[in-house]
This record gives C-alpha cells, structure tokens and sequence, in this order.
C-alpha cells in the first residue's frame, strides 16, 4: 500500500466549499477543470427531485446551489468547484421548465422559461426548444437550453401551453421565439 488516504467527496464538502467561494451569480464552471475526485450519491430524477444518498434533497436552497455548479461533459454531469470534481447521475434532463411567459406574436414572439431552481431562459437561436419522441409511444419530450450544454425538461402544462401558441410553418407545427422557428411536430401528423 502506497499510504495514501482516499477521501470520498461527500455533499456537505462541497457544499462548504462552494459556499466559501460564492460570488455573485453562477460561478464560471466552464473554466473550472479540477480533477475527479470520484462519483458522488446523488441524483436528478426526471421530474427535477434531487436526492442524495437516496433520499429527497428537502431543503431548495441546497439545490439551488448545487445546480449553480453543475456541468455536463460529453454525456455526463459532474458537480464542479474550483478544487474538486465529483460525478452525478441525471435521469434525463438535469433541469425541469415549470412555467414560461410568452411576448408578442409570430416571428416576434419570445418566449422565457423558469425552471425549477429559478433559472431564467430566453429560447432564441443560443438556447433552443427541441422535442423528442418515444419510438414506442410516440409520446413527446420537449426540451429548453438552459445554459452551457444544461437542459431543460419542459413540464407538461407548460408544453400544452406551447401547443396552444404553436402554428404552422414550411410543413412543420411548432412556435416562435427570438425569429427562431422550433418544430414540434411535422403538420401531416396532426389530426
């Protein structure tokens, strides 16, 4: 044995670590590239609940920051400050889309998102809406951008509002934001 100690990352150091480093607004993950320092217990569910160890994250401020310092490489998330690096599971989308308000009409129509945590996007060419559907069911799956490769699952009642706004455009039904025209679903498969 080489005596060295292996520290597991635990929620609370990092915690304590990004709380000592806070600054206004998020932090700049995107230039932080500390090494891994192992797998952390926690998880995204689908329907934006973070648990750790198993059970409910209960308290939104420790979510809320939590998600200020995740980052996604290649198809993985990981908690990152400027120390240490830990990888986290996320079920689909790291983030849940529970409400947006939609301005004007048409091409000039914008539409801003808020997620779960509080994050606010504006869907436009920089942060895009797609939608996915099951192979077997062909039920949807829409998604925002939220920020640096983070999406958004759009929640059910906010996505049947965005059917409500949508129309259609060059065979497609879908909605505007920012001149931007995001396909739903294409026109022929409508009823």
């Amino acid at each position: 044995m080489s005596g060295q100690k292996t520290v597991t990352p635990s929620a609370e150091s990092l915690a304590a670590s990004l709380t000592a480093a806070k600054t206004r607004g998020l932090p700049p993950v995107h230039l932080w590239n500390p090494p891994f320092c192992g797998d952390l217990d926690m998880r995204i569910a689908r329907d934006g609940t973070w648990f750790y160890q198993g059970t409910p994250i209960g308290r939104p401020g420790l979510v809320k920051l939590f998600s200020s310092i995740l980052k996604k490489e290649g198809e993985k998330y990981f908690l990152v400050t400027p120390v240490e690096k830990v990888g986290i599971v996320v079920d689909d989308a790291p983030f849940v889309a529970v409400d947006f308000e939609a301005r004007g009409t048409g091409q000039e129509q914008v539409l801003t998102f808020t997620t779960q945590v509080g994050d606010v996007a504006v869907a436009g060419p920089d942060l895009p809406i797609r939608v996915t559907r099951d192979d077997a069911t062909g039920e949807p799956s829409p998604y925002v951008l939220i920020r640096a490769d983070l999406e958004a699952l759009i929640d059910r009642k906010s996505f049947y509002r965005l059917v409500d706004l949508g129309e259609h455009f060059e065979d497609w039904f879908g909605v505007w934001s920012q001149g931007t025209f995001f396909r739903i679903i294409p026109s022929a498969e409508l009823p």
